[in-house]
């Protein structure tokens, strides 16, 4: 290297001399082209005073200027606005969800207590309306008490807060308004995430333009969980004070609305430590009523805490419950008010005829004289059912009904079954059918109560072109020889009413059974002289009817099951029922005179302890597979039938040894039964007097007038009859001795099995 000075060109200060490319150092170490910044060619110095920045070096180069935060932040929210508008326009207010739809079935007493709920979801909707405003103001104290002042359907601050206190670890906050959690909870899901919590937020948003705040509030209170398996504020009133929401008072409407909050934490007679808790709540709920002058301070200082009711189970469709809705199902479905498929939905309100007291008394009366007295030591007790109906005649309003021990034992409902014989409580409808169309005998005579009838055992019927070779038995095999209509109805006797049958006509009976309410479909309701025995398969329902339009001197309307039925606060209209004079008032009021007597002197004196005017009569089915005993006062009909059913095969079986008797007849149990129930059911009633007008010649007494010299008429005093024997008592021979066959049970002289036609002359069948 050259030891020589190097000398370079010197610094042409306005730049112009500068090569390009010229970037070597100066003499004084500033490079070139950057003149006032030392190492920057090109820029012209910093003014005189003004420091230069350092540069950022090491890790500080890593950290985001000011300049740059702001600006990610402003690219940030407006990432974040587009989106949101996005979001806006692409998400719809979805369908309802299944669950918050589905409502159950509540069946009602008359009373409006509840019988039954058949749905899976325990709600029941009601209007706005029909919440009383302190209710309403509870709930906005408890949830949201700006919820009609504030046109935001979405509390930013508050979600933000609840967030916040969740990350936190102090548990998990809601932080939305009642419209969020009308969403939530009538569109959406329970789940807990942030796309559920978006999709909250602006479907609220969207519904709060679309809905009036009613419209929202009404939603909210028909949707929201309050514990007990209760959703909706109905269902809650119901769950927690067993009343409908009309009736809840301030107090009740507090608590309730503190459950809103946890329902779990603040039930006090599901776990009663919650009882600090849950006042604590109730008091923070009132005490928001109060500053938004939703309540004055002395009405919050005289409320007192409701401790609510116990806690039931569902009640589901055991014991009678099942029946009953069953039942009503059924009549909803005939009557052409609500089918099948449309009851499915779901949420309609029914309330039924149904007198909760009745139907106690029932179910009591079941049980104290039937179901009490069978033994899991005798087999055939395990065959024994029993069937019951209530009519009050002059409205038709059913008022109990008894299906069986327990739906979910034994599905089948005996009270509205149609396959077993009625028996002889078909009787009285030949009676009536003789007097409507004034009939007379084989021989000419009119045939009123005072009519002699041969009644030998097995007589064969005759009719106009002779014998029928339909030969019926008397129970036991009794004789009786001549005797009267009125007698051969308190004794049930067979030969005497079959051939009644025929004389008046089977197809006129018929007829005149169809008249007063037995159904045209019935099963073997045939023409025949059997007719008269019963071998009919009506209801017991159906009985009742009947025996309700004679008590109702012979007016007739279909029985009424359902007063009222609503959904959504909407009534659903209901046929008016009608009614017509099915048989002349004298011949109904003559079959109530004739019915009298069975009750004071004949097969069902077991009814007698009734302790009123009463009527009624007996039956027993073919192989005495079933137990009747039909009756009314002049303010309730009722009927009552034991039947026997294998329980594993479903086959009928007859009642021999069953409840410890040799056999069960209409005269035993079911007349006590009905005795039993009818004293409870009218116990509070004032007792009233048969007021009866009877056909010419249907008094007692008349039979005096028969004319001894009329065609096989016979002068009742020399008959033969049990009844006109002095030495004669009831269920005997006619000479007094004991009946052939094993003895009957204590209620009676009630028929029994007897051999009667199929309808065709050729078959079996009972009286």
């Amino acid at each position: 290297m050259s030891d020589e000075p190097q000398s370079w060109a010197p610094r042409d200060s306005s730049g112009a001399g500068g090569s390009p490319g010229n970037d070597r150092p100066t003499a004084s170490g500033e490079q070139p082209g950057k003149p006032g910044k030392p190492g920057r060619p090109g820029k012209p110095g910093k003014k005189p005073g003004k420091k230069a920045r350092p540069r950022r070096t090491g890790w500080r180069r890593a950290i985001p200027t000011w300049r740059m935060t702001l600006g990610a932040l402003l690219g940030l929210v407006v990432l974040l606005g587009a989106g949101i508008f996005a979001a806006y326009r692409l998400v719809d207010i979805p369908a309802a969800n299944a669950s918050a739809t589905a409502q159950s079935n509540v069946y009602l007493y008359s009373d409006g207590s509840v019988i039954a709920r058949d749905g899976d979801v325990n709600r029941e909707k009601v209007k706005l309306s029909q919440v009383p405003p302190t209710v309403q103001h509870a709930v906005l104290a408890a949830e949201d008490r700006d919820f009609y002042s504030d046109d935001r359907a979405v509390d930013v601050k508050a979600m933000i807060r609840a967030g916040w206190n969740t990350v936190t670890g102090k548990g998990k906050q809601g932080g939305s308004t009642i419209t969020q959690q009308y969403v939530k909870n009538y569109y959406l899901g329970q789940e807990r995430t942030v796309l559920r919590k978006a999709k909250e937020a602006i479907i609220a948003v969207k519904l709060n333009r679309e809905e009036t705040k009613d419209q929202i509030f009404e939603g909210y209170l028909n949707t929201s969980y309050f514990g007990r398996n209760a959703y909706g504020i109905q269902a809650a009133a119901q769950a927690y004070y067993g009343k409908n929401v009309e009736e809840l008072t301030t107090a009740e409407g507090a608590y309730l609305a503190s459950l809103l909050n946890a329902p779990s934490a603040y039930d006090v007679v599901a776990h009663p430590d919650n009882r600090p808790a849950a006042q604590r709540r109730w008091n923070y709920v009132l005490g928001g009523m109060v500053k938004e002058r939703w309540l004055t301070a002395a009405e919050r200082a005289a409320t007192r805490f409701p401790t609510p009711g116990e806690a039931k189970p569902s009640n589901g469709l055991s014991g009678q419950r099942g029946y009953i809705v069953q039942a009503v199902e059924d009549y909803l479905n005939r009557r052409g008010i609500l089918d099948a498929k449309t009851l499915a939905t779901g949420g309609y309100r029914i309330t039924t005829t149904l007198d909760k007291a009745k139907q106690d008394a029932f179910v009591k009366a079941v049980s104290d004289n039937v179901m009490s007295k069978t033994s899991s030591d005798r087999a055939a007790d395990r065959n024994v059912r029993v069937g019951g109906a209530s009519i009050v005649p002059e409205t038709g309003k059913v008022v109990a009904l008894y299906g069986g021990i327990d739906y979910t034992k034994q599905y089948v409902s005996n009270a509205t079954r149609r396959d077993y014989q009625v028996g002889s409580v078909f009787k009285p409808f030949v009676l009536t059918s003789a007097v409507v169309n004034d009939s007379t005998t084989q021989d000419g005579r009119r045939i009123t109560p005072n009519t002699v009838y041969d009644g030998t055992n097995k007589r064969t019927v005759v009719g106009v072109q002779g014998s029928t070779d339909y030969a019926p038995a008397n129970e036991d095999d009794v004789d009786y020889g001549d005797i009267t209509v009125r007698i051969a109805t308190d004794k049930s006797v067979n030969s005497v009413y079959a051939q009644m049958a025929q004389d008046v006509g089977p197809a006129k009976v018929r007829e005149t059974a169809i008249a007063l309410g037995i159904p045209a479909d019935t099963p073997d309701l045939t023409a025949a002289p059997s007719i008269a025995l019963g071998t009919a398969n009506a209801s017991v329902l159906d009985m009742a009817e009947a025996y309700a339009t004679l008590a109702d001197h012979g007016r007739h309307g279909r029985y009424v099951l359902v007063e009222k039925v609503t959904k959504d606060g909407a009534e659903i209209e209901l046929p008016e029922r009608t009614t017509e004079q099915a048989v002349s008032r004298e011949a109904a009021d003559t079959t109530t005179a004739v019915l009298r007597s069975v009750v004071e002197g004949g097969t069902g004196t077991a009814a007698q302890t009734v302790g009123r005017p009463a009527v009624g009569k007996t039956g027993t089915a073919e192989e005495d597979r079933a137990a009747w005993f039909a009756g009314y006062t002049p303010d309730l009909a009722s009927v009552v039938a034991v039947m026997g059913q294998n329980p594993d095969t479903g086959a009928q079986t007859p009642l021999y040894g069953a409840l410890g008797l040799p056999r069960v007849n209409g005269g035993g149990v079911p007349a006590e039964t009905w005795a039993a129930y009818t004293e409870a059911a009218l116990r509070s009633s004032p007792v009233q007097e048969f007021d009866l007008r009877t056909a010419p010649g249907s008094d007692e007494g008349d039979e005096l007038l028969v004319d001894e010299n009329a065609d096989g008429g016979t002068d009742p005093s020399s008959s033969s009859d049990p009844g006109t024997s002095p030495d004669a008592t009831p269920g005997t021979t006619p000479d007094g001795s004991a009946p052939p066959t094993p003895g009957t049970d204590t209620g009676g002289t009630d028929e029994g099995s007897v051999s009667a036609p199929d309808g065709n002359g050729d078959g079996d069948g009972n009286g």
